[in-house]
């Protein structure tokens, strides 16, 4: 899990490069963690030239839908728009778990409305937040 804050009216996909930074996927073995993953789920609004060039560069595959726009711009230009880039439906599914886990940590009023002011103490919150989460999601699942 990687956690990055910005400001409120900042556009998710601008922290995008930050937040692979400090992505670390442990091992289980032991061991170095990875730091590129085997896929990347991401919504439309991760839909953008320097975001799937930069996963195609690190060998990321990416799971996006194509926004409506650039779906048209690619039709209009014809022969010339390039092909369509290729989306794993099936495997877009998935995100549901991102959006479930985003309405879980909204449940939580300091993260929800930003009481914080200081971007350090708001991100300590989240993250103690998502531990919880974590760990009520192991404890269930422990359970015969």
């Amino acid at each position: 899990m990687a956690l990055h804050v910005t400001g409120g009216n900042v556009v998710d996909c601008t922290a995008f490069e930050a937040v692979m930074a400090t992505l670390r996927i442990g091992r289980p073995t032991g061991g170095r963690p990875r730091t590129r993953p085997d896929v990347l789920l991401g919504d439309k609004g991760y839909s953008s030239r320097q975001i799937r060039t930069y996963l195609r560069r690190r060998g990321i595959k990416a799971v996006i839908p194509e926004r409506r726009d650039q779906l048209a711009n690619r039709v209009r230009k014809g022969n010339q728009g390039g092909r369509p880039y290729a989306f794993d439906a099936e495997a877009y599914k998935q995100r549901n778990l991102v959006e479930r886990c985003f309405g879980k940590l909204k449940q939580w009023r300091a993260i929800a409305t930003r009481f914080d002011k200081l971007a350090s103490r708001y991100l300590a919150g989240a993250t103690i937040a998502s531990l919880m989460l974590w760990l009520r999601h192991a404890e269930l699942s422990d359970r015969p």
